[in-house]
């Protein structure tokens, strides 16, 4: 969906760059490729100068900018080399990102909540390009750390506040409905229209993935979900939107897909993508590794969850803890369905170096195996 204001995308080499329309006093062009990595610092170091007056006056010396982090827009985290009031804070590029779930003004609402009520980091400054954060201290997971129990208890809690929240203005449609819908029309887009930019073997594989936009497949795809009411969810909970911070706490991240949905995804989801093996050197430049994790893992995070819940005897837990488990097995294919959908629109304009139309076609028939092998009988 371009607009006026979308970013133009250009892959140049072994590098990405973009060109952003920035909002605020004047428009800033934003180039991004490794070589010229200082015109998005400085870029970056404008915007947040014009929130924090005490960052006025200072150059992109005077500060460590981590690498902007992402698929469909990024994140730059920016911190003081001198004791500046914030010490620091996180960028967040929101102008053209077309996966949106939510619209944005809604969107907007919802993150501001979360803030108010601690699930989300306080927020500085938002408009319709960029959002500025409170700046956590500490690490994302890893993988491993998502088979730590202690870590679990604490993803746990989280979830279950998070779960509680009742944000205005939610589509009623689930995510996944949404995810048909929205995502879909983008997909279809890549996979036909668009067809022509992808080496001979990848359009190939594009006209196997024309049905992961079917009535047909999405029908698969609602089957995995259990019949229950739905509620507030992350929806992308793998491991690297989860920060565990030097004190100890740990902290969701990237909301930008919250709405209605069932609560056994934010379960499957933290455990799915730890078989995910990125930044290889050899193309496609990732590889999918057997699952380490187990139904006994799941039974852990799901019980410390449960922890939080009110029952009216332990019978009733035990029940509810092996039908959220059952429940969370089967939708861990939706991972792959999902992230397999998110590949497709970035296979025109990648943020990283990944080759999108052969990850899309990998997860896409790892969903359909799956699936097949659940409800073959």
């Amino acid at each position: 969906m371009q607009g006026p204001n979308a970013p133009d995308r250009h892959l140049l080499g072994n590098g990405v760059s973009y060109v952003y329309r920035e909002a605020g006093c004047q428009n800033i062009p934003l180039r991004i490729c490794h070589d010229r990595g200082m015109q998005i610092q400085q870029a970056v170091l404008s915007r947040c100068q014009n929130v924090f007056g005490g960052w006025q006056g200072l150059g992109i010396e005077d500060f460590d900018f981590d690498d902007p982090k992402g698929f469909s827009s990024f994140t730059m985290g920016v911190r003081g080399k001198r004791p500046v009031d914030p010490p620091a804070a996180l960028y967040r590029h929101l102008d053209g990102k077309e996966n949106a779930i939510l619209d944005s003004e809604t969107e907007r609402s919802t993150f501001l909540l979360l803030g108010e009520r601690g699930i989300a980091a306080h927020c500085h400054h938002y408009d319709s390009t960029c959002r500025i954060e409170h700046f956590y201290r500490g690490r994302t997971l890893t993988a491993d750390d998502v088979l730590d129990p202690e870590i679990q208890r604490k993803v746990a809690d989280e979830l279950f506040k998070l779960h509680r929240v009742t944000p205005e203005n939610l589509p009623d449609q689930t995510f996944f409905e949404l995810l048909h819908t929205k995502w879909g029309d983008m997909a279809r887009s890549v996979l036909g229209e668009r067809r022509e930019l992808f080496s001979p073997e990848e359009q190939a594989m594009c006209g196997d993935l024309e049905a992961i936009y079917s009535d047909e497949t999405h029908a698969k795809v609602m089957a995995c979900l259990p019949d229950r009411d739905p509620v507030f969810c992350h929806n992308d909970t793998y491991h690297g939107n989860v920060f565990l911070l030097d004190d100890g706490s740990v902290k969701l991240l990237d909301f930008e897909f919250s709405c209605l949905n069932h609560i056994c995804f934010d379960f499957a989801n933290l455990f799915a993508e730890t078989v995910m093996v990125h930044g290889l050197v050899d193309p496609p430049h990732f590889d999918i590794a057997e699952p380490r994790f187990t139904d006994d893992d799941l039974a852990s995070l799901i019980g410390f969850y449960l922890d939080s819940a009110e029952f009216a005897s332990p019978i009733e837990r035990a029940a509810e803890l092996d039908t959220l488990v059952a429940e969370t097995r089967r939708a861990i294919m939706l991972s792959d369905y999902m992230y397999a959908m998110a590949a497709l629109p970035l296979a025109l304009a990648p943020i990283q170096k990944i080759r999108f139309i052969p990850y899309s076609h990998r997860r896409f028939h790892r969903f359909l195996d799956s699936w097949d092998a659940e409800f073959a009988a």
